[in-house]
């Protein structure tokens, strides 16, 4: 015989998450409705478990309007390591070719430039899309190969901030 299915609270609101580095969103999805013992939670879009940032998680009747958070405009600051290339395509990767950086600031500042408008962008096979259903961080481990099509990603605006010492 089963059990009847536990019911949460009825809370209701959006709680802005500061997500750490290592945790995928619905890890921190997961941990912030057990926490609040809510009954109904969903975020407004996945991080990648490597980035850090803002998560909106809307609770309860808030994830009726979640989806036009999800839709509306994203910043995203990026500190880049230049000059290796990992089989990851991210930091996780293990390095296999490195190259001097042969290229000034300004150089850099004006490539950056041409990152405006719609880009079309083929999304790396370690990204958290989904193929078929499965989560395509997962598909990695199981070493299968899928086709992702092309995307066009809006970019507003790109530009270039030395970093500082």
């Amino acid at each position: 015989m089963s059990r009847p299915r536990r019911r949460g609270r009825d809370i209701n609101g959006v709680l802005l998450l500061d997500k750490p580095q290592g945790m995928s969103s619905n890890d921190a999805l997961q941990k912030v409705k057990r926490i609040y013992n809510a009954n109904r939670a969903g975020h407004t879009g996945a991080l990648d478990p490597l980035a850090t940032g803002m998560l909106p998680i809307c609770l309860g009747e808030a994830t009726k309007f979640s989806q036009y958070l999800l839709d509306s405009d994203k910043r995203y600051r990026v500190i880049a390591r230049l000059g290796q290339r990992t089989d990851t395509s991210d930091a996780d990767g293990q390095i296999v070719e490195e190259r001097p950086v042969t290229f000034s600031a300004e150089q850099l500042a004006a490539a950056l430039d041409t990152f405006r408008g719609d880009i079309e962008q083929i999304p790396s096979m370690y990204s958290a899309l989904k193929y078929q259903g499965k989560n395509c961080t997962n598909m990695r481990v199981r070493a299968l190969k899928y086709r992702v099509k092309r995307a066009r990603l809006p970019f507003m605006n790109c530009c270039y901030s030395p970093r500082r010492q």
